[in-house]
């Protein structure tokens, strides 16, 4: 058969579907990424809770000794009860996990994929690593790796769901053993291919990102350090906890 009859060949549907869904990948791609990256910064945030609500009653405490030295103040000791620390806790939970999401996910809109040929030479992974080195700034460091980190918890939080809703769904159809194997083999192929799909394309926008604002900002070594380091310092911690505690990697494989 030769080429000609085989391009007279009448598509399938799922081709044709395909072929459709493929024209909108300009919208679905920035807005995936801007989910994966979502997803994880709240993974990162949800492990933040407990460790955020110790730190207000550190600041509630010394603040009891403060006002409790005095008639006047003394009734303000009980200003803040333990409901009430709860729902600071959380509200600074939520602040950070938004000021995060605007740091890190709001960049990925900006997605745009180009040809290889067309694509700009100081856009390519090899430019822009190598005036990381040459010229570092705390954005073109924090960012990226910040944004590494909360897209595999973010992959993590999406796999773990595969898993649990598999398996819940499957264990009295399968069994309790072939259930987990299933779970576990579906969540694993789900956490590899949304870092594939998703994850280097969400890090490279935001080096991309981070490399033209340090360029156009970031000229001296006091302004490479200094331009971005608030956004930078309010991911970091973040973007370690992500590392630290939502990203169970080996949980898929044992």
């Amino acid at each position: 058969m030769n080429r000609s009859q085989t391009s007279d060949r009448p598509e399938g549907p799922f081709s044709a579907f395909s072929r459709f869904l493929g024209h909108f990948r300009w919208a679905f791609m920035p807005l995936g990424l801007l989910a994966l990256i979502a997803v994880g910064v709240h993974a990162a945030a949800d492990t933040l809770d407990d460790r955020l609500l110790a730190v207000v009653d550190l600041v509630d405490a010394a603040f009891d000794r403060v006002v409790g030295r005095f008639d006047l103040t003394a009734p303000l000791v009980d200003l803040l009860s333990l409901e009430r620390r709860t729902l600071l806790a959380r509200a600074l939970a939520l602040s950070w996990e938004l000021a995060a999401d605007v740091v890190l996910a709001l960049p990925a809109l900006g997605y745009r994929e180009e040809s290889a040929p067309q694509a700009p030479p100081r856009h390519t992974w090899r430019a822009m690593l190598v005036r990381c080195l040459r010229k570092p700034t705390s954005m073109r460091w924090i960012r990226p790796l910040a944004t590494a980190l909360v897209a595999v918890a973010g992959a993590c939080t999406v796999a773990r769901l595969v898993q649990g809703t598999v398996y819940l769904s499957w264990r009295e159809l399968l069994g309790e053993d072939a259930a987990d194997g299933v779970a576990r083999g579906l969540s694993l192929a789900a956490l590899l291919g949304l870092l594939w799909r998703l994850g280097w394309r969400a890090v490279l926008r935001n080096l991309q990102h981070a490399d033209e604002a340090s360029e156009l900002h970031a000229r001296g070594v006091a302004r490479a350090l200094a331009y971005g380091l608030p956004g930078s310092a309010l991911v970091a911690p973040l973007a370690l906890a992500a590392a630290l505690d939502a990203s169970p990697l080996l949980s898929f494989v044992r």
